[in-house]
């Protein structure tokens, strides 16, 4: 396992464990004999970066997360992050509320790293006008935290006055090769990277989507590069080769996907990526931009939806139609969704769109949907 050092002087592991894709039961609790070898695993190969929040496997996460680095030790070779939802912010006084109900739960006396989660222009104007900066200077003073950062999913602009309102550690960004000019982006990265922040990127494979059955010319971009990779780890080397960053979060919710990342996360080193290796990455990118339709990574932030449409399934479906020409996109979608949870059912009541970190005018969407697979 390869390391790059915070701002704080932690030696961080470039792979980082987002917990917020652990394997699941049929019946959508987290799987926790599958659950814990994979992170048992991952932390024997000196993975130290468990990154989760209270909405987790809904609101279950944190207490599965507390229970099994309770056991053995592990709790001292890791380091914990997780968030403060500002949603679920109502007035000043929740703040400490949810925190305390975090430590509780996470079986610790402290958060090694916090972050105010899912940060965009408006719910950081709320959480500065509740006090979230004076509950951060209260938290580190005692030792409840170590380090305070914050996760975004807003414009550029919105991200500059984040990053200059206070004296972060680290910040989190969404960061990929299909993502360079979204939200933070790019130039987010170098801004923060240049004020000091460590970075730590989410969505590497934009919710696997870069990993999992690639579009045919993409393939045979990869397989005519002279390089034996997976989708995987060309994804991975590209967001590892940018030395700003320090670790980098995958949702892994399988026992190969763990062994994958370990595997690449312990022979990636900062700018090693020749001109030729680059440019067969921007010849993917312009690949999927030319068949992509939404740019969904199925966090499900958007659930549950009081209709009970399946929105990510619903996308999900559509960008597989139209990436891959396959009718059995729509098989899927009637089969699976049936009546109870298609796109038709939307009442465009907007609760989804402020939920969404991608900030994706979802109602609109579900009509397409509605188009291609109803109609």
């Amino acid at each position: 396992m390869l390391y790059r050092k915070m701002k704080s002087g932690d030696e961080i592991s470039i792979l980082g464990y987002g917990a917020m894709r652990l394997p699941q039961l049929k019946s959508g609790e987290i799987d926790e004999i599958r659950a814990e070898k994979h992170i048992r695993y991952a932390i024997s190969k000196g993975v130290n970066y468990i990154d989760t929040a209270k909405i987790y496997h809904g609101g279950k996460c944190e207490e599965f997360l507390g229970r099994l680095l309770e056991k053995d030790g592990l709790r001292n070779k890791v380091k914990i992050a997780t968030k403060l939802p500002p949603w679920q912010v109502k007035e000043p006084k929740d703040m400490m509320r949810i925190f305390n109900e975090q430590l509780k739960d996470l079986r610790t006396d402290h958060i090694d790293y916090y972050l105010v989660h899912a940060l965009n222009g408006a719910s950081w104007k709320k959480m500065k006008e509740f006090g979230v900066l004076e509950l951060l200077d209260k938290l580190l003073k005692s030792g409840k935290i170590k380090n305070a950062g914050f996760s975004f999913h807003g414009n550029i602009e919105h991200f500059y006055q984040i990053v200059d309102d206070y004296d972060w550690t680290f910040c989190q960004i969404q960061f990929n090769y299909l993502d360079r000019q979204y939200q933070a982006g790019l130039k987010g990265l170098k801004y923060a990277a240049e004020k000091g922040l460590s970075v730590i990127v989410m969505e590497p494979l934009r919710g696997g989507r870069l990993a999992q059955n690639p579009p045919e010319d993409v393939i045979k971009l990869y397989g005519n590069s002279g390089f034996e990779r997976s989708p995987a780890e060309w994804a991975l080397r590209w967001v590892w080769n940018f030395p700003e960053i320090v670790t980098v979060l995958s949702g892994m919710s399988t026992y190969g996907q763990v062994r994958e990342n370990v595997k690449i996360a312990s022979m990636t080193e900062p700018d090693s990526m020749s001109k030729k290796e680059l440019q067969v990455i921007d010849k993917a990118t312009a690949v999927y931009k030319k068949l992509s339709k939404i740019g969904c990574t199925g966090c499900m932030y958007c659930l549950p939806c009081p209709v009970n449409v399946s929105i990510p399934s619903c996308f999900e479906y559509y960008n597989g139609f139209h990436l891959y020409k396959d009718d059995k996109f729509k098989n899927y979608y009637r089969n699976f969704l049936g009546d109870k949870a298609k796109a038709s059912l939307c009442v465009s009541c907007g609760q989804c769109v402020e939920k969404c970190p991608q900030e994706l005018p979802i109602p609109e969407l579900l009509k397409k949907v509605v188009k291609d697979f109803e109609q």
